[in-house]
Parts: C-alpha cells; sequence; structure tokens
C-alpha cells in the first residue's frame, strides 16, 4: 500500500468492515506521521495507548481489541506493536508488510546513515547507538550525520571525532548501555563552548546538558505519578476543575518546558495535578 494519506483513506473506504472499524482506522490514519522524524515517529507510523483509543472511540478495551484485529485481517493489515516499555503507546502502520519492517525494537542498521528520506531540510536520527561501540566515529554510520548536523550547531567548529567520544564518555559515565540515537543529536544541540579559563571533564558532557538531564528526569517523575488506569476519566476531571483553557496552557507549558511530545506532556500535567491534590491517581 502506498504511504499517502490518500491512498490508505481510498483503501478504507473499499475495505469492507464495520462502522466502528472504519471509524477506528480513519481515528488512526489522522495520527499518521508523514515526515519521517515528525514527533520521534517514522514516516507512516502512527502512536496511541489503547486507552486513549477506546476514549476516541467510546467503546471498551474489549471491543477496541475486537475491531483492531478485524482491522490486522482486513485488506487494510494494520500492524501495531510496542517497542518502548509497556507504559508507552503502542505504534501503528497501515500496509501488508513483513515483519521485518515492524521489529520489535528499532535498530540502526549499518546503512542508516541517510540523513532525511523524504525531507531535505531535516536531520534524522533514527535507531539507537550502542555506546560500547568502537571509539572511531568513521568507522560508524553516525560521522556524516554528525558533521551534517553540527553545521548550524554551537559546536560546527569542533572536531566529529571529539564529539563522538564526549557523547560516549558522557553515557559511560552514566551506565548506558544504549540510547535512541536522538540523545545524539540532543546532546550537539546542547553543546556550549567552555571559556578558556574554565576546565571541564569529559564525562560531564557539554555545559548545561547536566540541567538537561534534571529536566529529563524531572519529566519522567510527573509522569510516573500520572493516574495510568482510566485516563480520560481523570482529564475530564481535571478540564471540569480549571476550565478547558486553562488545561490548554498547562499542556502548552509542558511541552514548552521539557520540549516533549503533546502526550507526554498531557501525561505530566495529570502527575503533577495528582501532586497538587487536584485529581486521584
Amino acid at each position: 500500500m502506498e504511504l499517502t494519506t490518500g491512498a490508505i483513506l481510498r483503501r478504507i473506504t473499499e475495505t469492507p468492515l464495520s462502522t466502528s472499524a472504519h471509524k477506528l482506522a480513519t481515528i488512526i490514519l489522522d495520527g499518521i506521521a508523514w515526515r519521517d522524524g515528525y514527533n520521534g515517529l517514522e514516516r507512516g507510523t502512527a502512536a496511541f495507548t489503547l486507552a486513549h483509543l477506546a476514549e476516541k472511540m467510546g467503546v471498551s478495551r474489549q471491543h477496541l481489541t475486537a475491531l483492531l484485529g478485524g482491522l490486522a485481517a482486513s485488506g487494510l493489515a494494520l500492524v501495531r506493536w510496542k517497542p518502548n516499555g509497556k507504559f508507552a503507546p503502542w505504534l501503528f502502520r497501515f500496509g501488508a508488510h513483513k515483519a521485518a519492517d515492524v521489529p520489535p525494537d528499532v535498530v540502526s542498521s549499518a546503512g542508516d546513515t541517510s540523513l532525511s528520506r523524504d525531507s531535505h531540510n531535516k536531520t534524522i536520527f533514527a535507531g539507537r547507538i550502542k555506546i560500547d561501540a568502537g571509539t572511531n566515529v568513521y568507522r560508524t554510520p553516525w560521522a556524516d550525520l554528525i558533521k551534517a548536523a553540527k553545521a548550524s550547531l554551537a559546536c560546527w567548529n569542533v572536531d566529529t571525532q571529539v564529539i563522538w567520544e564526549r557523547f560516549l564518555a558522557f553515557n559511560r559515565s552514566r551506565g548506558n548501555a544504549a540510547v535512541p540515537a536522538g540523545f545524539l543529536l540532543g546532546f550537539m544541540r546542547r553543546w556550549r563552548t567552555a571559556s578558556p579559563n574554565t576546565s571541564q571533564d569529559p564525562k560531564d558532557g557539554p555545559a548545561e546538558l547536566r540541567t538537561y538531564d534534571r529536566k529529563v528526569e524531572e519529566l519522567n517523575e510527573l509522569i510516573r505519578v500520572a493516574p495510568n488506569n482510566n485516563r480520560g476519566f481523570h482529564e475530564t476531571d481535571l478540564r471540569r476543575l480549571i476550565g478547558q483553557a486553562a488545561y490548554d496552557a498547562r499542556v502548552l507549558d509542558m511541552v514548552r518546558k521539557f520540549s516533549c511530545p503533546r502526550f507526554a506532556a498531557i501525561l505530566a500535567v495529570h502527575g503533577r495535578a495528582v501532586l497538587a491534590g487536584e485529581i486521584s491517581k
């Protein structure tokens, strides 16, 4: 199946399905990322939790599971997988893809050096980086990506090998065996040139990166506090308590503060509301 909105929508309308299944397929289509790297997703992929889908559909989780099974068995060939842990969203894709196209986890291949598959103005860091990889960046798929990305960053005049070694040292000091490739781009974006009189241990990473780590920890802590069950009900309660405008403002503040996707921001808002006693866990 061609990965375009029109092609998938035509297939949805042509496929004999129940009204509910057609609605579910349209909701998933609406959430698909059409630029590789948008919201951290690969092109042609959508991300939803089952609770969110059940809420949007107005059906039980059991009925939703049956509908998803019907879409998978139909000509739409819907596939779903969860690479990021128990509480992470499911990833969805339409099309008769082979199992190799939807692995249980996204791992970079040796040839994954393309700056972009479909967008020519965006550098895409996809897959995962093994921290125990060799120290010679030019024997990895990441040298060309680092060189292209640093051109517009504060580390533009820093040698590619130096950036790579600093990144490995930073993650080794934190016990990371493998990290998402996007962490490398984030590491480079937060690079600050040290003053001549300032010594900096390579394992500390670029200046101000420890502030970034604290923000990530704060975001993760808020998400852990957020209610996992019946999220839609808690969201409705909070909207009713503080009003729609205030709720949207809180979500926007979270997105701006942590530079995170909207879904993570919503969970963080719920976590902070639990800590404030506005909603129950």
